[in-house]
C-alpha cells in the first residue's frame, strides 16, 4: 500500500485473526470485573441454553438513508479462507457470516449486490483502483487504517470469556471467588493482559497455546480458563471439548485488550455509502435478521 506509509504486506490485520487456530474446529464495553460479580458457573450454564444476541446499535439513534439512487449498488470484496465468516463451502459456494450479512444489507437497501473474492493482500489494492466499493473481510479498525479508510458501524466483536467445567461446583467469577482457584490463560495474550490489569490478585497459570490452556481445564488441571470468546464458542461445540465445559459469566469487551471490533471498510469520504450501510445494519438488527445470521454461524453464542 503506497500511501500513508502502508504497503500490501502491512495491511491491517483481521479483527478475528485469533480464529485462525480454529479453522479445523469450525471447518456496553466492560472495563472491569464488577459486572460479573456474583455470577456462578452453575447459573450461567442454565443461561447459556438461550444464546444472547449481541447488540452494537443504539436503539435511540436513527440513521436516515441517503437520497434514493445515491447508492445504486455495492460491490463487496472478501476472501475465501476465513471461516466461519467468509469461505467456500463443500459445493464451492462462497458462504459465511460476512457473506450472508453483505447480501442482507443489499436486500434491506433494495439494491444490486456483488461479492467477489481476492487474496487478503489484494483487497486494498482493488479498492484503491476502483474495482470495489467496500471490503467485508474482518479488517481490523486501527488508527493507521483510518487514515485512508472509512468504517461502518461495528457489527461484531470477540469478547474475553470465562469457561469452566460443566460438572464443577459453582463459584463466583470475582477476585474473591477465584481465590485459591487455578486459572488457565495463554501467555502473552490479550486475555492474560486483561487479567493482569483487572484481576491482579488472582493467580494465573500460563500456557503456551490456547489448546493447552483448554486441555488443562478439561482435564481438571485448572478450574477455569479465560480466553477469546469466539474461539471458545467453536471449541465448546467441537469433539475436542466433548461437552466438558460451558461459558460462565458474561463478556468482557474492553477495546484496549480485545479490539474495536469488526466493520465494513470503504474509501475515505464514502459518506452516502457509509450512511446506507449503517442504516441497513441497524434495520437488520431491529428486524431480527441479524440474530438469525448470528445463530446460523455461531450456534454456541459467545456473548
Amino acid at each position: 500500500m503506497g500511501q500513508n506509509g502502508m504497503n500490501s504486506g502491512e495491511m491491517p490485520r483481521r479483527f478475528a485473526a485469533i480464529v485462525a487456530g480454529f479453522l479445523l474446529v469450525c471447518v456496553v464495553v466492560l472495563s472491569g470485573f464488577a459486572a460479573l460479580g456474583g455470577i456462578s458457573a452453575r447459573s450461567q450454564e442454565a443461561a447459556e441454553a438461550t444464546p444472547t444476541i449481541p447488540s452494537f446499535w443504539d436503539p435511540k439513534r436513527r440513521i436516515e438513508r441517503p437520497p434514493a439512487g445515491s447508492v445504486p449498488a455495492i460491490r463487496f470484496l472478501t476472501t475465501s479462507d476465513f471461516p466461519p465468516f467468509n469461505f467456500l463451502n463443500e459445493d464451492g459456494r462462497l458462504s459465511g457470516f460476512n457473506v450472508d450479512l453483505a447480501r442482507a444489507i443489499c436486500d434491506e437497501l433494495a439494491i444490486r449486490c456483488t461479492i467477489q473474492t481476492r487474496e487478503w493482500d489484494d483487497l486494498l489494492r482493488a479498492l484503491r483502483d476502483g474495482n470495489a466499493d467496500a471490503i467485508i473481510a474482518g479488517m481490523a479498525i486501527t488508527s493507521e487504517a483510518r487514515q485512508e479508510l472509512d468504517f461502518s458501524d461495528v457489527y461484531m466483536r470477540s469478547p474475553g470469556r470465562f469457561v469452566v467445567r460443566a460438572d464443577s461446583e459453582p463459584f463466583d467469577l470475582t477476585a474473591e471467588g477465584l481465590t485459591g482457584k487455578t486459572l488457565a490463560v495463554v501467555a502473552r495474550s490479550a486475555p492474560e493482559a486483561y487479567l493482569a490489569a483487572f484481576f491482579p490478585e488472582v493467580g494465573r497459570k500460563l500456557y503456551p497455546t490456547p489448546e493447552e490452556a483448554r486441555q488443562a481445564l478439561k482435564s481438571g488441571e485448572a478450574d477455569a480458563h479465560f480466553g477469546d470468546g469466539m474461539q471458545l464458542s467453536f471449541w465448546l461445540q467441537s469433539d475436542a471439548a466433548d461437552g466438558c465445559c460451558v461459558f460462565a459469566g458474561g463478556p468482557y469487551l474492553e477495546s484496549r485488550f480485545f479490539g474495536e471490533g469488526m466493520a465494513i471498510a470503504m474509501p475515505r469520504g464514502s459518506t452516502d455509502l457509509k450512511q446506507a450501510i449503517d442504516s441497513a445494519l441497524a434495520s437488520l438488527y431491529e428486524k431480527g435478521i441479524f440474530a438469525e445470521l448470528y445463530l446460523r454461524s455461531f450456534p454456541v453464542g459467545f456473548f
